[in-house]
This record gives C-alpha cells, sequence and structure tokens, in this order.
C-alpha cells in the first residue's frame, strides 16, 4: 500500500520537476572572433611559412601527400621508376629522420648492463 502511495507521489512531482542543466540555444560560431592563421606561439621564428596563403596551401589531404616526404618523395609510384630517379632523400634543414642524428643532449642514454639486467628479469636481481 505505501509503494504505491510513494510510486504516485513521484509521478505527481515529475510532472513538477524542473531538469538542473539549462541549455543554451543553438551553437553559433561568434562574429567577433579573428580567424586569420597565426603562427603557433612556440613558432622558433614567429611567423607563417613565406609559401603560406598562396594558394600553395593543401587543401585535401591526397594534395599534402602530393607534396609529402618521408624518406623519399611519396607521390611516385617506387616500382614505376629506379630509386636514383625518385629524388634526393635528405631531410630539409633542421629537420632528422633519425634521433641519433639530434645533438647529444636529445639522444637516448645508453643502458647500463645492470639496468638491462633489471629489465630481463622483471626486477627479481634488484632484491637478491
Amino acid at each position: 500500500m505505501f509503494a504505491t502511495r510513494a510510486l504516485g507521489q513521484a509521478t505527481a512531482h515529475a510532472v513538477e520537476r524542473i531538469p538542473l542543466i539549462r541549455f543554451l540555444g543553438k551553437r553559433q560560431i561568434p562574429a567577433h572572433i579573428d580567424h586569420t592563421p597565426l603562427p603557433h606561439p612556440a613558432s622558433p621564428t614567429g611567423s607563417l611559412p613565406a609559401n603560406f596563403g598562396n594558394g600553395n596551401t593543401h587543401t585535401t589531404f591526397s594534395s599534402y601527400r602530393d607534396s609529402a616526404q618521408q624518406h623519399g618523395p611519396l607521390r611516385k609510384s617506387i616500382g614505376a621508376q629506379s630509386a636514383s630517379r625518385l629524388g634526393p632523400i635528405e631531410p630539409p634543414q633542421g629537420h632528422y629522420f633519425d634521433r641519433n642524428e639530434l645533438p647529444e643532449r636529445f639522444r637516448r642514454t645508453p643502458l647500463s648492463a645492470a639496468e638491462i639486467e633489471a629489465i630481463e628479469t622483471g626486477g627479481a636481481t634488484l632484491f637478491g
């Protein structure tokens, strides 16, 4: 009997219930925000690339891939030409393909024999 009364009171209050979440309305991009491209705050030069905005920017991923380079140009199929005709594989100035080409302070420190032993045994040799 009491369960029915409690259920009836709950349904009566459900009609009057006001949700705690209030939605502000439809999302819109504010007109007062400037959307012009700016260089990243941590950029070493503090400026955008020289050819940025001259129509040379990539509008699709496939147009980016046509000019991308990763261990050699990506835009050409490898089987169609010899490797010498694909172009240089040297990275641009200031870019590195391998961490060992970086200055000494950015390279990985070599592991000592004790560290290798601890890794291989799961740390069991540390509590010998």
